[in-house]
C-alpha cells in the first residue's frame, strides 16, 4: 500500500530543470576536447537552451505514466547538444552526456531544497528579486565548482574514449542514481524512501551527490590508470635508448682501438715496403681507417657519442649530417635524458629522410646552443611527404604497429618537461623543425 509524501513540496519549474541540464552540458564541453570550431559550438549550444525549454514542457504535458519518456527525452536533447557542439563520437557523447544528466539532477534538487526551506519565492510569495539571486548564486557556484573539478579529470589536447565497459558502468551508475534519488515520488513504502517534503529532497540530493562522486571517481582511476600505461611505455623508450646509448659506446671504443692499432700497422709497412702504387693504396686505407675513428667532439661525451652513431648510420644510408652542438650546455642532464632527446629527434629525422628518393636532398641539420638564458635544441629533416600531428604536438608514426611506436616525440616532450622545457613542431618549405627549449 503506497503512502503519501506529508507536506509535499512542489515539483521543481520545468524551466529551472531545462536550464539545468542545458548548464550541465556547458560544463562538460568546455573541459574535454572538442573537434568542432567555436563558432558551431557557440551556435549549437545557443540553440539548444530552447530546445531543452522545449523538451522539458513537453515532458510536462505528457500523461504521469509517461514521465519515465520524458525524462529519455530530456537526456536525448543533452546528447544532441553534446555530440554536435563537439563533434564528438557517440560513445564519448553518451559518457559524457550520463555524466552531465547526474549533474544536473544534483544541482536542480540542492537549489529547490535550499529554495524551499529558505521560503524564498516559492510560493509566490516573498522578494521575486531574491529569488532570481538565489538561482544565479547557487547555479553559479555549482557548476563553477564542477568546472574546477572535472577539468584536471579530462584532456583538452586529446579526445576522451572511454571503454565500452567504462561507457556501460557509467550509463548503468546514471540510470541507479536517477532510479534511487526519485524512488521516494513513485513509493514512499520502501526502506529508501522518504515520507516529508523536506526529507526527500534531502535524499534526492544526496544519493545525486554520491552519484556524482562515484562517476569523478571513476573517470579519476579511469585517467590515472591511461596515464600509467603511457608512462610505463615512455619509460620503456627511456631504457631502450640508454641501453643503445651504452652499446655505441662500447662499439665505438672498440672501433677506436682498431682503427688506432691500423694507423701504427699501416706506418710500418709503409716504412718496409715504398713502391708508389702500394704507397698510394696504403694512403686510401689510412683515409679511411680515419673516416670510421673520427669522433664528435661537442664538449659532452654522452652527445659525441650519440652523434658519432648517428653520424655513422646516416653515412650508411647516404644522408648528409651537420651538427654544431656546445655539449657543455647540457652538463646538469643525466646521460640517460641526452640520449632520449637527441636519440629519438635523430631517429624520427633519420627515418624521415631515408625515404627520400634524391640522395641530395637527404639532409639533416642539429645545432645546439644558448640564446636567451634558454638551452635552444634544433633538430632540421627535409622532407617530401605531409606531416601527421596529434593536437598536443606529438608526431605520429607511419608505422604500422602503431601500438608499441609514436612515442618518441611523447618521451622528448616528457623529458623536457622535467627540465621545465617544452617543444614546439613546425615545417616550413619542406623542413621539419624539431624545437625544444630549456631554461639553463
Amino acid at each position: 500500500m503506497n503512502a503519501t509524501i506529508m507536506n509535499a513540496l512542489p515539483d521543481i519549474p520545468r524551466l529551472y530543470t531545462a536550464l539545468c541540464e542545458w548548464l550541465a552540458c556547458l560544463v562538460y564541453l568546455a573541459v574535454v576536447y572538442r573537434r568542432a570550431k567555436r563558432i558551431w559550438s557557440v551556435a549549437v549550444v545557443t540553440l539548444g537552451l530552447p530546445m531543452m525549454i522545449a523538451l522539458q514542457y513537453l515532458g510536462g504535458i505528457m500523461p504521469k505514466k509517461l514521465w519515465t519518456l520524458g525524462m529519455l527525452l530530456a537526456f536525448s536533447g543533452m546528447y544532441l547538444i553534446i555530440i554536435l557542439a563537439g563533434k564528438l563520437g557517440k560513445r564519448e557523447a553518451l559518457y559524457l552526456t550520463a555524466r552531465a544528466f547526474v549533474l544536473a539532477e544534483l544541482v536542480a534538487s540542492l537549489h529547490w531544497q535550499l529554495v524551499t526551506f529558505l521560503n524564498i519565492g516559492w510560493q509566490g510569495e516573498g522578494n521575486r528579486l531574491l529569488s532570481v539571486g538565489m538561482l544565479v548564486v547557487t547555479y553559479a557556484a555549482c557548476f563553477s565548482l564542477a568546472w574546477l573539478v572535472e577539468r584536471n579529470n579530462f584532456s583538452q589536447s586529446a579526445p576522451t574514449v572511454p571503454s565500452r565497459s567504462t561507457t556501460v558502468g557509467t550509463v548503468g551508475i546514471t540510470i541507479v542514481t536517477f532510479a534511487m534519488s526519485n524512488l521516494s515520488f513513485v513509493s514512499t513504502n520502501t526502506p529508501f524512501s522518504g515520507t516529508v517534503g523536506q526529507e526527500v529532497f534531502y535524499i534526492r540530493t544526496l544519493v545525486d551527490f554520491c552519484g556524482f562522486v562515484i562517476l569523478f571517481a571513476q573517470q579519476e582511476q579511469s585517467r590515472r590508470l591511461a596515464m600509467n600505461a603511457e608512462l610505463a611505455s615512455i619509460d620503456a623508450q627511456l631504457q631502450s635508448q640508454h641501453q643503445e646509448y651504452l652499446q655505441s659506446k662500447a662499439n665505438l671504443e672498440s672501433l677506436g682501438r682498431l682503427a688506432h692499432d691500423l694507423k701504427h700497422q699501416i706506418s710500418a709497412l709503409r716504412v718496409e715496403v715504398d713502391p708508389s702504387h702500394l704507397a698510394q693504396g696504403f694512403e686510401q686505407l689510412e683515409a679511411s681507417v680515419q673516416q670510421y675513428s673520427a669522433q664528435q667532439h661537442s664538449g659532452n661525451p654522452v652527445l659525441d657519442v650519440i652523434l658519432t652513431s648517428k653520424t655513422r648510420t646516416c653515412m650508411d644510408r647516404g644522408i648528409t649530417l651537420t651538427a654544431v652542438a656546445d655539449g657543455k650546455l647540457l652538463g646538469t642532464m643525466s646521460s640517460m635524458d641526452i640520449a632520449t632527446l637527441f636519440g629519438n629527434a635523430l631517429d624520427n629525422a633519420i627515418e624521415a629522410t631515408s625515404k627520400l628518393a634524391d640522395p641530395e636532398s637527404r639532409l639533416i641539420r642539429l645545432a645546439l646552443y644558448s640564446q636567451n638564458r634558454f638551452v635552444v635544441i634544433r633538430v632540421e629533416n627535409y622532407f617530401a611527404s605531409s606531416l601527421q600531428t596529434d593536437t598536443a604536438g606529438n608526431l605520429r608514426t607511419t608505422k604500422r604497429d602503431k601500438g608499441n611506436h609514436g612515442y618518441g616525440m611523447k618521451s622528448i616532450r616528457h623529458v623536457a618537461q622535467q627540465y621545465g622545457g617544452e617543444i614546439s613542431v613546425r615545417t616550413k618549405d619542406h623542413w621539419f623543425i624539431l624545437a625544444i627549449l630549456l631554461p639553463e
